[in-house]
């Protein structure tokens, strides 16, 4: 990983240019030419994501990872960032009038689309006539992908973290990840341990980003059967005690802390080397709207010798 801070600055600097650059838009994905990613071997997600004191500190891009030119949760933006940095890809899940499982965060498609109104009031078919926006408020040539389309792409790329919108069944999501035998490699976003447990009774083997911001919290988790092996703790947007993490970590939990938002404006303000400061004092994953200026920052705990290596090619 050490050739990552070589080419950071020109990855930064060709995202701060890409809104002025063409872009081809989101194909199907071909994983015979992966030539670098995460790869999780069949069965072994629980493995990946049990702690252990060596682990390998990560980034979840919030979102998919946009920077000018590259939008929310576009499979082209999602290559941006694992062709830089091994990454965890949180993304957001929405249903058409028609029952198609697409990539879009909000519940309307002004902000994100060149179309209007609600994402669950318009077929697929109509959906694909439209084109994503960057969240500098340019259009791009880039679809909006399909779940199913997602779910190939990160086979041997990314890991994913998949956030289920209101509205959408946790049984049509558990469906297609079962199609894809995508088990290893995307975990379900829950907000409460309701959800949580009813995701592990559909399937098993799946992991599970639980929200766990105190210990009761994970005590509602676990009285419901949720396995200590199948949780990944979100501990929330400011960091906990460090006795959460200590307690968590314990039981072989990773831990994510939220920086996007107020922690992510900290950094810019005081400097990057925050985010180090995070890890240090816990988190295992750092959740972010920054995830090249994040991942630079902490490239200076991951550990080469560490046993979780085994995953990551490529880099």
């Amino acid at each position: 990983m050490k050739r990552f801070s070589s080419l950071m600055a020109l990855a930064i600097f060709l995202s701060a240019i890409a809104a002025c650059t063409p872009q081809s838009s989101d194909s199907k994905a071909n994983t015979s030419d992966v030539e670098k990613g995460i790869r999780i071997a069949n069965g072994a997600g629980p493995e990946f994501f049990t702690w252990s004191p060596d682990r390998v500190p990560l980034i979840s891009a919030h979102r998919g990872g946009p920077y000018p030119g590259y939008p929310e949760n576009a499979i082209a933006t999602f290559q941006h960032i694992s062709d830089q940095i091994p990454t965890i890809i949180e993304c957001d899940i929405a249903m058409t009038k028609d029952s198609v499982l697409v990539m879009m965060h909000d519940y309307t498609l002004d902000r994100t689309t060149t179309g209007e109104g609600k994402v669950m009031e318009v077929t697929y078919d109509e959906l694909e006539k439209m084109k994503l926006v960057d969240n500098e408020g340019s259009t791009t040539t880039l679809d909006i992908p399909t779940l199913d389309d997602v779910l190939k792409w990160a086979d041997g790329r990314a890991v994913l973290t998949l956030d289920v919108k209101r509205g959408v069944p946790f049984e049509k999501v558990v469906a297609a990840v079962q199609a894809h035998n995508a088990q290893d490699y995307a975990a379900i976003i829950t907000y409460n341990a309701r959800d949580a447990a009813k995701v592990n009774q559909l399937d098993g083997s799946l992991m599970i980003s639980v929200g766990i911001g105190s210990q009761e919290a994970y005590e509602a988790h676990s009285n419901l059967g949720v396995p200590d092996n199948r949780m990944i703790a979100f501990v929330g947007v400011s960091e906990p005690e460090a006795s959460l993490y200590n307690f968590l970590h314990e039981k072989g939990i990773y831990c994510i802390l939220g920086v996007l938002g107020n922690l992510d404006r900290k950094a810019i303000a005081q400097g990057d080397s925050t985010y180090l400061g995070y890890i240090q004092r816990g988190a295992d994953i750092l959740a972010t709207d920054r995830p090249l200026e994040a991942f630079e920052a902490i490239q200076p705990l991951i550990k080469t010798t560490s046993t979780k290596q085994e995953y990551f090619y490529g880099y």
